[in-house]
């Protein structure tokens, strides 16, 4: 999704220090490179992964996620990047604690299943949908926790967390979210990102 890499590339200041939690192939870390000046690490779970990223020059180290993250020490980064892979984990609350103990903010984007086009095919097929944002069955997907973009607000105002920015990216349309337009936005956007931080930071 070259349109949401372009988003998190804009969220970043230059000269940063960013982890990239999760980082798949490295894609997302080879486009920063490409368009930030910053000093970028991936943490990643596949060993297959890993190795793509070492050959393609990336600073990648394997690593779950969940377990991991405790190894680094407080505000260890700029930014903590975690791009469409919060919903796969067991303990989401602790994985988004430990970003934002380890970066001075998160970069947290989220597949919305609050969308119009989700809650229709439940409503008309009673099957779990299949997306582009989403391309799994039900019964082969890495997802445990789906969550909506409105779900994300209100577990961050539960938690103290401070949103900075938060925009909504339909198709290649991206636009902001605040509270006026939570709804609509929630019901027509195909992704959510958000930079957050702890309030007391």
């Amino acid at each position: 999704m070259k349109k949401e890499f372009k988003v998190i590339t804009e969220l970043i200041e230059e000269n940063s220090r960013v982890l990239d939690v999760g980082c798949g192939d490295g894609d997302l870390m080879k486009f920063l490179l490409q368009n930030k000046t910053i000093d970028i690490r991936g943490l990643e779970i596949s060993k297959k992964n890993v190795q793509n990223c070492l050959s393609k020059g990336l600073a990648v180290i394997e690593g779950n996620a969940e377990n991991d993250l405790s190894q680094f020490p407080n505000n260890s980064f700029d930014y903590v990047i975690l791009s469409q892979t919060l919903q796969a984990f067991l303990n989401t609350e602790r994985v988004i604690n430990e970003l934002l103990r380890i970066g001075k903010r998160a970069i947290v984007t989220i597949p919305n299943f609050g969308h119009w086009k989700m809650r229709l095919h439940l409503l008309i097929k009673g099957t779990m949908p299949v997306t582009e944002v989403l391309p799994n069955e039900w019964y082969n997907t890495p997802n445990l926790h789906m969550c909506s973009i409105k779900d994300f607000f209100n577990f961050c105002e539960k938690r103290n967390i401070k949103i900075f920015r938060s925009l909504a990216l339909n198709k290649e349309k991206i636009s902001s979210i605040d509270l006026s337009n939570l709804g609509i936005k929630n019901l027509i956007s195909d992704l959510g990102i958000f930079l957050i931080e702890n309030k007391w930071k």
